[in-house]
């Protein structure tokens, strides 16, 4: 086969998986990125099994999308009971997005950040600094930072930020497993708990009313423009 021909099937296939992947809700523009990276040399390199800095940037951002689009599984039973979940909004200067935003009937407010890394390093905080395993990661949550504080200007509420960890297991301080971590006022928890941890700080009652909270926030944080 020649190497023409090669690119061609595979700009063709990269065609008809963005066809078919280029659909709005959680995971969207993280998915989008994915493509965006998976030029058709990047996708070659990929077959050939040639390690490449985009094709591991895209990796990283296709499991975050499949991070998204599990934590929105896991939420579905949340909006029956009368929560707004508002996925992938764009904030209104920059190129942040915020994956979900989840407003409770009683008008609490949560900034909802999914991840999914590999389960073969703990998580822990140690030393004021989060870890996976020996890798110093604090400086991935700079941007669910940014988001809250600026949602909470937004809306003129507080915000209580979540980020929901699917793969790697907590650990607390002394080495034993946690059901949550706490790290400059975000909380950490495993993905699986992420309803449970909602319904039970959402009771409490928020600083206005839900129906207004919802439509400020779709008026203010309008969808993200996914770039292919």
């Amino acid at each position: 086969m020649s190497l023409l021909l090669l690119l061609a099937l595979v700009g063709a296939a990269a065609y008809a998986w963005r066809r078919y992947n280029d659909r709005p809700g959680p995971g969207a523009s993280a998915a989008a990125r994915a493509r965006q990276l998976r030029t058709p040399l990047v996708r070659l390199a990929d077959l050939l099994g040639i390690d490449t800095q985009a094709g591991r940037l895209a990796r990283r951002y296709d499991a975050g999308a499949e991070g998204e689009r599990r934590a929105a599984a896991r939420l579905e039973d949340l909006i029956r009971d009368g929560w707004t979940i508002l996925y992938d909004r764009a904030l209104p200067r920059g190129r942040a997005n915020v994956d979900a935003l989840a407003i409770s009937p009683t008008g609490a407010v949560f900034l909802l950040d999914p991840k999914k890394w590999t389960g073969r390093f703990p998580l822990s905080v140690r030393a004021g600094r989060l870890w996976h395993g020996k890798v110093d990661v604090t400086d991935r949550l700079d941007g669910v930072l940014h988001e809250r504080d600026t949602v909470a200007r937004l809306l003129d509420v507080k915000v209580t930020t979540i980020v929901s960890m699917e793969g790697p297991q907590l650990v607390g301080p002394h080495g034993r497993p946690a059901t949550q971590l706490e790290f400059r006022g975000v909380r950490i928890v495993p993905a699986e708990r992420l309803p449970h941890v909602l319904r039970a700080s959402g009771r409490i009652p928020g600083q206005r009313r839900a129906a207004a909270l919802v439509a400020t926030a779709e008026r203010v944080l309008p969808h993200y423009p996914r770039r292919r």
